[in-house]
């Protein structure tokens, strides 16, 4: 398995991936391509897992989100082909894009998950922070990976790019 980042051509298979991933909802991977199209889409951090043969697999990204005023990053949608739970790809994805995101210099990365899944990353319940998430219910399932440039200041209403709110 490969980690690299998207290409145009890999468009379809990340669509294909992301509806086998989440079936039957089709609103994960309709909010992958609304991502595309908005201000806070970055490139850089929309990431696929490919087999030996070349072929996408999984798929993550991060957009652009903000803590009241300051950038910070949400990840997901993380998507893996059912034919490839549980061999590791949507941990390689998760690492990947953390690492990415650090040396990007981003101060932290948020999602909406499972605790018992993405704790093993050093994810925790954004509340430990003074973060708050952008339905107060998300509270327990609501998660944040701090990263080197993280600063304790860094605290307040977290907000998502717009085509979540959609969701």
């Amino acid at each position: 398995m490969l980690i690299r980042r998207e290409t145009p051509a890999d468009i379809d298979a990340i669509r294909a991936v992301t509806a086998a991933a989440f079936a039957p909802s089709t609103a994960e991977d309709r909010l992958v391509d609304e991502l595309r199209a908005d201000p806070g889409w970055l490139p850089a951090l929309s990431l696929v897992a490919v087999d030996s043969s070349g072929a996408v697999i999984g798929h993550v990204l991060s957009t652009r989100a903000h803590v009241d005023a300051s950038p910070v990053l949400g990840l997901g949608p993380l998507s893996v082909h059912p034919d490839h739970h549980r061999r590791g790809v949507g941990s390689a994805l998760v690492h990947a894009a953390l690492g990415a995101a650090d040396a990007l210099s981003e101060p932290l990365v948020a999602l909406l998950g499972s605790p018992a899944y993405y704790h093993r990353f050093g994810f925790v319940l954004s509340d430990q922070f003074g973060i708050v998430p952008p339905v107060p219910e998300w509270q327990p399932h609501f998660q944040v990976r701090t990263l080197a440039a993280y600063t304790p200041a860094l605290r307040g209403a977290f907000t998502y790019a717009e085509p979540f709110a959609r969701v």
